[in-house]
């Protein structure tokens, strides 16, 4: 009896505060309020409009991919590999392979001095998507599933290159001028588009690292035409007419075996090769199987396809080839379907 005595105020006082609080109080009092972060998550998803959802890449990198252009993924390609790919280039430098419509570059100094049939004066060979060993990097399995990240799973390699940056010859030609990757490019949309590059050995700024233009990728392609710089400019090395010279710009200092994913749209180049050895690095642009061919006439890279187009009759002796033509050639499917492309 006393202890049910000593009950019945307390009983009373939650009976009374139970009718003078509010009913979402009482609401609140049961149940967990979620974070800030719930609620704008749970009302309104975040958007991503440059990569695809396939749970490899974390929020963190999506949404620095989504905001600058680029990813450079660590340590990604194993020195044994890259040790192939340089065994397979200076086997091709010396002319011991030779591969259909594999395309052989120079500097336009050096090879006015040196004739030797030797990796010095080949800065760079495209288009090996029919060398089983170089095309082995577009096929990478680690590169794949991050390239899958951008493209989803239908992936049809485009664009093959391994660049042999040599010291420069005191002309600057070793450079490359800022431009974007879509100006060559006759095929949409940019957003299944991307890069993989790969260093082959440290790249910094001594020897001519990439340096790009973080969120560029946001605007349009920009008009391109050479450069008027007093060394000379390599063929095809267009670079944007008009850009903010005085944005932020970031030089990507990579270390053997790193990889940098980016969007065709960012604007980005690579300085002098200052050092007394070769910046090799080896890439391959990836479209999406779904991509579709444009008509460039009457656009900014109106330019471009006339010098493809001349190029291309001259190597292959027609005079009937279109920019569709070139670049169905110089394709190759990766994984999955090729619709269109």
């Amino acid at each position: 009896m006393e202890r049910s005595v000593q009950l019945a105020p307390a009983r009373r006082l939650e009976r009374l505060l139970r009718h003078l609080r509010p009913p979402e109080a009482a609401a609140a009092a049961a149940t967990a309020v979620p974070t800030s972060a719930q609620v704008v998550s749970a009302k309104h998803p975040v958007q991503f409009r440059y990569t695809l959802d396939n749970n490899l890449l974390t929020p963190a990198q999506r949404h620095f991919y989504e905001e600058n252009g680029y990813l450079v993924i660590k340590n990604l390609v194993p020195d044994e590999d890259i040790e192939r790919f340089r065994n397979e280039f200076a086997r091709i430098c010396r002319g011991e392979v030779k591969v259909p419509g594999l395309v052989v570059m120079r500097d336009i100094v050096i090879a006015k001095s040196e004739f030797v049939p030797d990796e010095k004066v080949v800065t760079k060979v495209q288009d090996f998507q029919d060398d089983e060993e170089l095309f082995r990097y577009c096929t990478l399995p680690q590169i794949i599933k991050y390239v899958e990240c951008f493209t989803g799973p239908d992936i049809v390699a485009m664009h093959t290159m391994l660049i042999n940056k040599p010291p420069d010859p005191g002309k600057k030609t070793s450079r490359h001028p800022m431009h974007q990757d879509l100006y060559y490019f006759p095929f949409r949309p940019a957003e299944l588009i991307v890069c993989a590059w790969t260093a082959m050995e440290r790249v910094d700024r001594s020897n001519g690292c990439l340096v790009v233009l973080p969120g560029t990728h946001k605007g349009s392609l920009k008009q391109h035409d050479y450069p008027d710089w007093e060394g000379g400019v390599n063929k095809m090395y267009h670079g944007v007419r008009d850009y903010d010279k005085n944005a932020p710009r970031v030089h990507l200092t990579m270390e053997k075996g790193d990889t940098v994913f980016f969007h065709p749209l960012l604007i980005h180049g690579s300085g002098m090769n200052k050092t007394e050895g070769f910046r090799k690095a080896i890439s391959c642009h990836y479209a999406s199987g779904d991509c579709h061919y444009i008509d460039v006439k009457g656009t900014t890279q109106e330019n471009i396809e006339k010098e493809m187009l001349e190029i291309a009759s001259l190597k292959y002796g027609v005079d009937s080839i279109t920019m569709k033509d070139i670049w169905k050639f110089r394709s190759r499917l990766v994984k999955g379907q090729r619709r269109n492309l």
